[in-house]
């Protein structure tokens, strides 16, 4: 190989000088809580009312600028990429835990967190701690600071571009990222897979997304890679369409549970495990049968089956599977805020549901798999959603609604909710101000055997969740 020019050394000298400012750089924080505050002090899309879509507001080259100042640790990892509306998370869990039982260690990357930020970012079903964030966010600082003089990266980019170092840090054999919104114009979306994975897809952030469909499955379809596998899982006819239509683009060849891929399940109750979903999926290279979901409703059936095509095809480009180890692995899976009882008496259940399609599947299973005689349901939802789809989901499963407000900027007011709630059903309701006034209401409401479900944001659910578990705030760290 010939020598580089001088000209070539000196511009190779400056792009690895560039990369390593994070190391060089001076330890601005001298304490955790105020690493905390500077990441908290960055722009948050999740919490902004309106929020214009577009390739100004989520930059992909602002957030390649940021991880080149940090040496590129996301093309030094490998990854398993999950998009969709609903059941991502649960999908990415899903995946990763059957990793870890073979052996791999597996990086964990989701949001919105229930409780605590350190849930977004995990190796082996362990938070990253505060040490170890105090010492990335030291790391990061000057190359944050160095972009914010022309174009300064916001808190998602922020939390990504930590979590690429986390995983680079501590050598994981792969790890499973899902994205926050959308897909095409996603923070996360500067990885090459190994796989891709796009759960159910219905309507959601419409503002942002769109409004129908097909628009929203264009923008899901955008982490569509050439080469990489794609798998999705039965769509709406018009999500399908452009699904196929994306990925015949890109040259991505895909791959749909239940159609290409030998996929079914079934609802079914048992002496040792109570009702629960068992599924089926048979590949040219893996065989499960009669496993049993280890998350309620016919959704997670859906989702764990999306998790294991993803699996048989990381099996495929090389990672020594045995399906074994990976179902005991899915038989460890537990989730924060799906469908959780956070107390028994009176039995209170959460859940994250915050889209029409997922308060749909949330009333479904908790009537296959909770005995209730009658459901409060404690309601509270960012103004920004699918409301109405929301609330006429909602009537078919609710005995009684208490309409309140999470501590998010874009909760929706109680009284608005009810309103709307009243046109669609004109069915029994009350409002409360804040989560403990709803649940003093819901308290006097029930008796032994009624259960109250809280449900509509995962800002409502985790103020829930850390009322009755304080101890999930430090949970893991």
């Amino acid at each position: 190989m010939a020598k580089p020019t001088k000209t070539t050394g000196k511009k190779q000298s400056e792009r690895t000088s560039a990369k390593l400012i994070a190391v060089k750089a001076k330890k601005p924080f001298g304490s955790y809580k105020e690493a905390l505050n500077y990441l908290f002090a960055k722009t948050d899309y999740e919490k902004q009312q309106h929020l214009r879509y577009n390739v100004t507001t989520f930059s992909l080259s602002r957030m390649e600028n940021l991880l080149s100042l940090l040496g590129d640790p996301h093309n030094k990892i490998r990854t398993a990429h999950i998009a969709g509306t609903k059941g991502k998370g649960s999908t990415a869990t899903m995946l990763a835990k059957m990793l870890e039982a073979n052996n791999y260690k597996v990086g964990l990357y989701t949001s919105p967190h229930v409780v605590h930020l350190h849930e977004r970012i995990v190796v082996n079903s362990k938070m990253i701690s505060e040490a170890e964030m105090l010492g990335l966010l030291n790391r990061i600082y000057e190359p944050v600071e160095k972009l914010s003089k022309t174009d300064p990266p916001t808190f998602f980019e922020v939390m990504t571009a930590l979590a690429f170092m986390y995983f680079l840090d501590k050598a994981v054999d792969i790890a499973v990222i899902e994205t926050g919104m959308g897909g095409r114009l996603d923070s996360t979306n500067v990885i090459h897979p190994e796989v891709v994975g796009i759960t159910s897809l219905s309507i959601d952030h419409q503002q942002q997304l769109g409004k129908t469909i097909d628009s929203i499955a264009r923008e899901k379809a955008g982490i569509f890679k050439p080469g990489v596998p794609a798998i999705t899982v039965q769509q709406d006819p018009a999500a399908m369409r452009v699904l196929k239509s994306q990925a015949l683009a890109v040259k991505a060849p895909l791959s749909v549970t239940g159609t290409d891929i030998d996929f079914s399940y079934r609802f079914e109750t048992s002496r040792e495990h109570g009702p629960h979903t068992r599924i089926c999926l048979t590949t040219p290279t893996s065989k499960f049968e009669h496993l049993r979901v280890p998350l309620y409703g016919n959704h997670q059936a859906i989702n764990c089956g999306l998790a294991l095509a993803m699996l048989d095809k990381l099996k495929e480009s090389g990672y020594k599977i045995d399906n074994d180890k990976a179902t005991a692995g899915l038989d460890k899976v537990w989730l924060a805020g799906r469908m959780e009882m956070i107390c028994d008496d009176p039995r209170i259940m959460i859940d994250g549901a915050h889209n029409a399609a997922s308060i749909r599947a949330l009333i479904h299973a908790i009537g296959q798999n909770i005995p209730y005689d009658s459901m409060v349901v404690i309601f509270g939802c960012n103004s920004d959603k699918d409301i109405e789809g929301m609330l006429r989901e909602l009537q078919y499963g609710a005995d009684k609604v208490i309409f309140t407000r999470s501590n998010s900027v874009k909760a929706a007011s109680p009284q608005d909710l009810a309103d709307m709630y009243t046109e669609i059903c004109g069915k029994m309701y009350q409002t409360a101000l804040a989560l403990d006034d709803a649940l003093r209401i819901a308290a006097s409401a029930v008796s032994r055997g009624d259960l109250i479900c809280i449900t509509g944001s995962f800002y409502l659910i985790g103020q829930a969740k850390l009322r009755f578990q304080p101890g999930a705030a430090t949970a893991g760290v």
